[in-house]
């Protein structure tokens, strides 16, 4: 995190600013790209190109007299297969974990994500950063969540400080819990 007045004009101002990286991570295909550039750019598109390495997404959110600028980390599916997620990582205040409700083999790799990360980063007080699960395209069915009570229980197991359940496509709160 990032905390310094801002400068406008040569004159410094009363308004702080704040700097959060967020990891985006999860198994590739499962429209971590696509809730990003929702909630970025308010855009949406079938034809996106797997990401390859990392790619990043500024957002920048006012709030009374603070500026925080969200810096979302969007890491490359198959990465978590190669040593560069340690670099990737470094750093980060929190992560969302991503996962396709309509392909069980994203939901059951949600694990070795998080072990993943919980491996290799931690905060400065030795805890893991805090991990939110997403379950992306739940405009295209449900039966991976629609038992409320399982995925609470699931997150609870795993070490996630909570579970939504998101469509990029139906704009379905990805800019909730991304400025949240």
């Amino acid at each position: 995190m990032t905390n310094h007045p801002a400068q406008s004009n040569g004159m410094q101002s009363l308004r702080k600013e704040h700097l959060y990286k967020v990891l985006v991570i999860g198994d590739l295909g499962v429209g971590k790209t696509s809730i990003i550039r929702r909630y970025v750019h308010q855009t949406y598109s079938t034809n996106y190109r797997a990401t390859i390495g990392v790619d990043f997404a500024l957002k920048v959110l006012n709030w009374d007299s603070e500026t925080v600028r969200l810096q979302l980390w969007d890491i490359a599916g198959q990465e978590r297969f190669g040593n560069m997620t340690r670099v990737y990582y470094r750093e980060a205040m929190g992560a969302f974990i991503v996962f396709d409700v309509t392909r069980p083999t994203t939901f059951e790799a949600v694990i070795k994500w998080k072990e993943d990360l919980d491996s290799k980063l931690m905060l400065a007080n030795g805890q893991s950063i805090a991990t939110v699960l997403l379950a992306n395209k739940c405009d295209q069915g449900r039966e991976l969540t629609n038992n409320g009570i399982k995925m609470d229980q699931f997150c609870k197991d795993h070490g996630f400080v909570g579970w939504f359940e998101t469509s990029a496509k139906q704009h379905k709160r990805a800019a909730v819990l991304l400025a949240s």
